[in-house]
């Protein structure tokens, strides 16, 4: 089973990262494009750092919590093993608890402060037995798991004596018979570890945490009456407490005995790395290492509600119940009254029954799966060279942002495949830099192409405008021009009507002035007539000499009037052949007219019909215009 993962709400920030004292444990990946710190199941110890530093509750775990249940429901034979963490953190709630699981089908309850006394007992006698001298406490299945991963040189320093959970366990099975399967309720992740680790036989099936046990009794709304634990216990109770098994060891030998008590996801791991060698070559000075993971011990441990890691009430809780184990008789080994040395003489007498070595274990080296390799020079050069860190004081920003607390650790990581250069903010921002730089000229470029570009767009706009002005004038005009094609369709039938009256009324004249040359002709005659007449007149005067004085005068006067109207017709006659030239010119004129009038009437049709297409071809081309206007605007935005 992998215990702890990382869910949908991971941003890749790399807290995580950093909190994680494995290396390794925590990877860099890019999933769908997204950064992401994936779990590697292998190097993870659930110390639970990732679920203190993560703000965004990216990392969850599981435990056995619906597998208990689903077989409780299916008629299996369960009894519980309930940490004292448990009475800590729901002091009102603790017998309603074991009351609801009791309603569900389990059948015993034993509290594991009573396992605690036992593994007091077995440390104690090892020590003696032994003289196992600056050893390592291993209650807490996440100290083992990282000795056992990173440094497997101390595996021989941590003690042999199984974990309270396991001394219960041990007791339950072979020495109160208890056959039912074992489901250890308690505030920790990493009991799963230890429960599943073949060292241990198997004795416990379960892993329930605190919290995904109160989910599921919300969920399914389960309750009960109350209920207790089996088994009076001893200063077992206060084992969540940080040093809780030095309090323990020091109740038995004193408080001049000498226990390191350490703890803290990252001090403790820390610790251990630096003082190995000390503590592998037996030169430490205290009696041993009171070691925990958690820095409150378990009593905040992985695996409980997120409410209660801030409510301070559990210490208090744990402190009554530290002092109501502390028994004001002489006949228990948890008297008040007894030196230490009496109560550890009544501690052997009460396990007297208990062989030793039924509680001891073995370790596991799990270092293969957890090594990683250091890049040589060469190598680390090439690294750093693609992380674009050319520069000695470059490879030496430790910023930790990319969540090792070096460039160096970052380098290691890299080279081993649990982290990326992308990871490294110094070379996103060297690319980021490039990139701008890159940007800024191809903004100056663009900023060139686009002032470019608004000229083009400015003088087809220009274009556009005169454009929209000539369409503008050629609709007015051709609405113009339609109303001016009616208008000279009418007028010109004006001038055809014009035309013909004038083709009328030349005909008119010309018959006028054929009338008036037969009177001219007839004048003429009666002019030469008249003539004759006065010819004879004078020559008739003068025969009757003084007689014919006042005849010859008429006669005189009659021919000088002969000869006026004579030279009258002559000059009609003249005036008469001009006119009926100019009238004959008028009347090829009037016909070349009519002619060029039929033409423009058709024309005048043919523009009409025009004007019609004109205006739709006007329409088009305003609305045609407006889109690559648009278009063009889209374009300079």
């Amino acid at each position: 089973m992998v215990l702890v993962f990382t869910n949908e709400k991971c941003i890749g920030c790399n807290k995580c990262i950093h909190a994680c004292s494995c290396i390794g444990a925590n990877v860099f990946a890019v999933r769908e494009g997204q950064n992401r710190i994936e779990v590697d199941a292998e190097r993870c110890i659930a110390c639970g750092a990732c679920f203190d530093v993560c703000e965004h509750n990216a990392r969850d775990f599981n435990d056995d919590t619906e597998q208990f249940f689903d077989d409780l429901k299916r008629g299996s034979k369960i009894s519980i093993l309930v940490a004292p963490a448990l009475k800590a953190n729901y002091p009102d709630r603790y017998s309603n608890i074991l009351g609801a699981l009791k309603k569900m089908g389990v059948n015993r309850m034993i509290s594991v402060s009573f396992g605690a006394d036992i593994t007091t007992w077995g440390y104690l006698n090892y020590i003696k037995e032994y003289h196992f001298t600056g050893g390592i406490s291993q209650p807490c299945p996440a100290v083992v798991g990282y000795i056992e991963r990173y440094i497997p040189q101390l595996i021989p320093n941590l003690f042999p004596v199984q974990s309270p959970l396991m001394c219960a366990a041990i007791y339950a099975k072979k020495y109160m018979g208890i056959t039912d399967k074992l489901a250890f309720i308690g505030p920790c992740i990493a009991k799963k570890m230890e429960i599943d680790d073949p060292n241990n036989e198997h004795y416990v099936s379960y892993n329930i945490t605190f919290q995904h046990l109160m989910d599921y009794l919300k969920k399914h709304n389960i309750k009960g009456e109350a209920c207790t634990d089996e088994i009076e216990y001893g200063l077992g109770s206060i084992y969540p407490l940080p040093g809780g098994l030095k309090e323990n060891v020091q109740w038995f030998l004193g408080d001049d005995i000498l226990v390191r008590q350490m703890e803290g996801e990252k001090r403790m791991y820390h610790y251990l790395e630096q003082n190995k060698e000390i503590i592998a070559n037996h030169r430490a000075k205290y009696l041993f290492v009171d070691a925990l993971n958690c820095e409150s011990g378990c009593i905040y441990g992985t695996g409980i509600e997120s409410s209660k890691a801030k409510d301070d009430n559990n210490f208090n809780h744990l402190f009554e119940i530290k002092i109501a184990s502390k028994k004001d008789g002489i006949k228990s080994a948890w008297s008040k009254k007894l030196t230490p040395a009496q109560r550890l003489k009544r501690l052997n007498k009460q396990f007297s029954k208990l062989n030793l070595n039924e509680f001891l274990r073995k370790y596991t080296d799990r270092s293969g799966k957890c090594q990683y390799k250091i890049p040589n020079h060469t190598e680390l050069n090439h690294i750093f060279l693609e992380m674009g860190k050319r520069k000695e004081e470059e490879r030496k920003i430790n910023c930790s942002c990319c969540g090792y607390d070096t460039c160096y650790d970052m380098a290691i990581a890299i080279y081993n495949k649990f982290s990326h250069r992308d990871n490294c903010i110094y070379y996103i921002k060297k690319q980021v830099e490039q990139q701008y730089k890159k940007t800024l000229e191809q903004a100056e470029d663009i900023k060139k192409q686009k002032a470019d570009l608004l000229k083009a767009v400015e003088k087809i706009n220009d274009e556009f405008s005169g454009l929209y002005q000539s369409v503008d004038q050629m609709s007015k005009g051709n609405d113009a021009n339609a109303a001016e094609t009616s208008g000279i369709s009418e007028e010109m039938q004006v001038v055809s009507d014009f035309c013909k009256n004038l083709e009328n009324s030349i005909v008119e004249i010309s018959q006028l002035l054929q009338e008036l040359n037969t009177n001219n002709e007839e004048v003429v005659s009666i002019a030469s007539q008249t003539n004759l007449l006065a010819l004879n007149a004078s020559i008739e005067a003068t025969r009757a000499g003084e007689a014919g004085k006042g005849f010859s005068a008429v006669a005189s006067f009659i021919k000088e009037l002969a000869d006026k109207s004579k030279k009258t017709v002559i000059e009609s006659s003249q005036s008469q052949c001009k006119i009926e030239g100019a009238i004959l010119e008028i009347q090829q004129d009037a016909q070349k007219l009519i002619e060029i009038i039929n033409k423009i009437n058709d024309r005048t049709h043919s523009l009409a019909t025009s004007t019609e297409e004109i205006a739709d071809s006007v329409t088009s081309i305003i609305e045609v215009s407006e889109v690559i206007k648009n278009k063009l605007r889209m374009l300079t935005n």
